[in-house]
């Protein structure tokens, strides 16, 4: 009999391909989502509606699935401290709590890159660099430690956890990435931060939702050397950030602006911008922040070694094609 998967954020760019990917595959699928998707359910997938912050939830929808992939989290560089505590941390810890006592074998959490960041450039960085003594905001701070709380509860007996740590999540239907960079260079809000020669990996939504789906058959393999680590998702081929950026631009039709900011300039804006913002209790995010401004001018790309070791991970498909199918997907009509 096919095991089942409980998937949170099932409704999301990544959490609706690991559900496809899990059919394929021939598992049976719950997901749990603050609202109800029609055409996942459709495809076969046990859908409930509620928030994952609710400790009674976490109990009825881990009951009677024999894993779970963990990839609902409130992302973003801003906004108030108690909600990314709640979504990232108290709702992973209660997930952990009710899937351990509903005998739950396996657990994979969405993790994020960002845990490592303390603002230096990543060099092709492995696994062994250590979380940092600060984070710039929230979101890579409350994932390190639901990161941390879900290594700690793996064990050797029954009870077996990873974290995937994908970065920079692209592809068609992508709600997010894609569509900020778009919006911000038809606003005029789009610069150039350094001289954009600094590399960044990315990872396609297929080979990041294939990462989750190779973790989990491994722990619910009890394969001891896959569980218990925390793994760099990418695509394995850094790109130049600007580069990058502007393919998306080109791919929507955009020309990429020329005007351009130092690093130095673009991380004091934005020093100043959320000093403003937090004196004023502004909710909205500030055009700069000190995140962004490092994420768009360091180097941040990593090694993918242990993936492609424990998980039998190998980036899928080819760079090109996909750029032709986002273009054809931009395209105006």
């Amino acid at each position: 009999m096919s095991s089942t998967v409980l998937v949170t954020g099932y409704g999301g760019f990544l959490g609706a391909e690991i559900c496809r990917q899990l059919l394929f595959r021939g598992f049976r699928v719950r997901g749990v989502a603050r609202r109800h998707y029609n055409a996942i359910s459709d495809s076969g997938v046990e859908c409930i509606a509620g928030s994952i912050t609710d400790k009674d939830l976490c109990r009825r929808v881990t009951q009677g699935v024999d894993a779970v992939i963990h990839t609902a989290a409130l992302a973003g560089v801003w906004g108030p401290r108690r909600d990314y505590e709640a979504t990232n941390v108290e709702a992973t810890e209660f997930l952990l709590q009710w899937a351990r006592r509903s005998n739950v074998r396996a657990f994979v959490l969405t993790s994020s890159p960002s845990v490592t960041f303390d603002g230096s450039p990543q060099c092709g960085i492995d696994e062994s660099v250590p979380y940092p003594m600060r984070w710039l905001c929230d979101y890579p701070r409350t994932k390190a430690i639901s990161e941390q709380a879900v290594l700690s509860a793996n064990n050797s007996k029954d009870f077996f956890t990873c974290a995937l740590r994908p970065h920079l999540i692209w592809g068609v239907g992508d709600p997010h990435l894609i569509p900020r960079v778009l919006d911000r260079c038809r606003t005029g809000r789009l610069r150039r931060v350094g001289d954009g020669m600094n590399l960044i990996d990315t990872v396609h939504v297929e080979n990041a939702a294939l990462a989750h789906v190779l973790a989990l058959e491994k722990l619910l393999a009890g394969d001891l050397r896959a569980s218990g680590k925390a793994y760099f998702i990418t695509d394995g081929d850094p790109v130049g950030c600007w580069d990058w950026i502007s393919t998306i631009l080109h791919c929507g039709g955009l020309v990429p602006p020329k005007k351009s900011i130092s690093l130095a300039g673009a991380y004091r804006i934005g020093a100043i911008l959320e000093g403003f913002y937090r004196t004023l209790g502004i909710r909205s995010e500030p055009p700069m922040t000190r995140f962004v401004a490092l994420q768009l001018g360091v180097d941040h790309y990593f090694r993918i070694d242990a993936a492609r070791k424990y998980l039998g991970y190998e980036p899928q498909g080819d760079r090109h094609s996909r750029i032709d199918a986002l273009r054809a997907w931009l395209s105006p009509g």
